[in-house]
């Protein structure tokens, strides 16, 4: 059976059916009421995720979020709910930092040092901008937008993970923008200031 949850949900029923696989009957009926409970499991999850669409759709300011690239239904509605009023940062940074994705600064006789982002803030929609990073990094191919430009330069400058980081700090800032001035995401072509 190859791995992987999908995989093997696929074969469970093809082992089930094959009645000279060998398998005693206790094992099999248990593995019947295993992919049972998976089925039912997965149809939970499904309605789970149609009602967060439905309420991503009918919410004026996840709307808007989810014009922003990596921002998808879920991490929309999770930053809605949980930043009830923007104002309530200063800016953009203040944001992030709540998020957990600024880096965290050693200073010394009037020299700043920055090192790796804080981790101190909110670790599930942290985990969903960085997830959505990634899958906006995953489909960046001959993108030549502003963003897509510096995201090139930035992977290979300073790799892969970092930039799906440093991206979703980005966002965090442009979020703020977005929920305090009630404006949509707008693409910015390359060589253009924003």
């Amino acid at each position: 059976m190859p791995r992987g949850r999908y995989p093997a949900q696929h074969h469970i029923p093809d082992i089930l059916e094959d009645a000279e696989s060998g398998l005693p009957g206790l094992v099999r009926r248990l593995l019947h009421d295993i992919y049972q409970r998976i089925q039912a499991l997965n149809q939970q999850i499904l309605a789970y995720d149609r009602e967060i669409e439905n309420l991503a759709r009918h919410s004026e300011s996840a709307r808007r979020l989810m014009s922003l690239p990596g921002v998808g239904a879920v991490t929309a509605t999770a930053l809605v709910a949980s930043i009830a009023d923007p104002k309530q940062f200063d800016n953009g940074r203040q944001l992030a930092a709540w998020l957990g994705l600024v880096p965290r600064q050693y200073s010394t006789g009037g020299k700043t040092r920055l090192g790796r982002i804080t981790k101190q803030g909110d670790k599930y929609l942290r985990t969903l901008l960085i997830h959505g990073t990634r899958a906006v990094l995953a489909a960046l191919r001959d993108k030549q937008d502003r963003t897509s430009c510096w995201l090139r330069e930035l992977i290979v400058r300073r790799g892969y993970k970092r930039a799906a980081v440093a991206l979703a700090a980005k966002n965090a800032r442009i979020i703020w923008a977005m929920l305090v001035r009630g404006e949509a995401y707008r693409i910015t072509p390359a060589g253009q200031t924003a």
